[in-house]
């Protein structure tokens, strides 16, 4: 019986990613292209993670050598170099999203606190808007444009965080000096201390005087040792002195200074409605002291009579008391008396 002629095949196995020449071998084309690793270190196909492809292509083992293009060339890939990344190798990912999904996704960036800082100074805490007269600070320290301050307050849209702000007595108006040519030079910090020039940025300390509302720096306070404002000469007190987006410590000084002051307004009203309430109950008193006198004089179990009104009892003194109460009162029926011109009528007829 004749034997079946076997077909071979030349094959070039490329081993660009191991840095090793190509091998041109003589394969069986029955045989899969998996029978083409054999010529290679056993050790060093167990110590890689690899794959076959074929004009760019993944090609899988057990696909027959015959099935290979007409070049014959076959790649052998690593899917991942030693290290396990950062190295300038694979990452193990086999598709584009992956990469995609690892460097579009972005973190957040971090608020530049310099920034952040300057926006408390040049922008309104609740809208976001440049500052702008007239404008409004409340008793913590923070600024406002006052407009939008009370558009918030009338349609009930302030934020939890500004609570403390129940109307306009929570406001107090402050004069901030403009910085000159600030706004024609188009620069973002566009008030300053009146007395030393300082800006308006947060870099500096600044308080505003609640008596006047003027808002000087820290420091010309400092320099000028004096009880009067800077500006207006208006005498202000060391409680008068309202830190403009202070620190932690100085607000919380503010907000328990500021419901010290509540307190005291609440202590007060009570204190003025109870004495209004102190009268009206010894008036009650009396009524009740009254009324119980006549109990005791009338018949047990019966309410007491009241007084009916009489209008001559009231009569003035020029007047006649009977002329005077039958303005008042209705005619008798006795009154009615017959003439030869009217003939009395009876009372419920017409």
């Amino acid at each position: 019986m004749e034997k079946r002629a076997t077909t071979t095949r030349a094959v070039v196995l490329r081993l660009d990613d191991l840095s090793l020449p190509p091998r041109r071998l003589t394969v069986q084309s029955r045989l899969p292209v998996s029978h083409l690793l054999r010529a290679l270190p056993q050790p060093l196909l167990e110590s890689s993670s690899f794959y076959l492809t074929a004009d760019g292509r993944p090609l899988p083992l057990s696909a027959p050598v015959a099935s290979l293009p007409p070049s014959g060339s076959v790649q052998l890939r690593l899917r991942a170099l030693r290290g396990g990344g950062g190295d300038g190798g694979a990452t193990g990912a086999e598709s584009r999203d992956c990469y995609l999904s690892m460097y579009l996704a972005k973190k957040p960036d971090k608020a530049d606190p310099n920034e952040a800082r300057l926006s408390r100074f040049t922008c309104c805490a609740l809208s976001g808007e440049p500052l702008a007269a007239p404008a409004v600070a409340d008793r913590l320290g923070n600024l406002f444009n006052k407009e939008a301050l009370v558009e918030a307050l009338l349609h009930k849209r302030l934020p939890k965080a500004l609570s403390h702000i129940r109307g306009l007595k929570d406001m107090i108006p402050i004069h901030l000096h403009p910085k000159p040519d600030a706004d024609a030079a188009g620069e973002e910090v566009r008030f300053q201390c009146p007395v030393t020039g300082l800006d308006f940025n947060g870099k500096y300390q600044f308080l505003a005087l609640r008596k006047c509302g003027h808002v000087l720096s820290v420091k010309a306070l400092k320099e000028v040792k004096t009880s009067a404002c800077l500006v207006c000469h208006k005498e202000f007190d060391e409680a008068d002195k309202m830190p403009l987006n202070g620190t932690e410590d100085e607000v919380a000084a503010l907000r328990l200074r500021m419901e010290e002051e509540r307190g005291k307004v609440k202590e007060k009203k009570e204190k003025k409605v109870g004495n209004g309430l102190s009268g009206s109950k010894h008036a009650a008193a009396a009524v009740m002291a009254g009324g119980a006198e006549k109990l005791e004089n009338g018949k047990k179990g019966e309410a007491p009579s009241s007084k009916r009104f009489k209008a001559g009892d009231h009569a003035p003194a020029y007047a006649n008391k009977e002329v005077y109460a039958s303005i008042f009162t209705s005619s008798k029926k006795s009154d009615f008396k017959e003439t030869y011109s009217c003939r009395s009528l009876p009372l419920g007829r017409n």
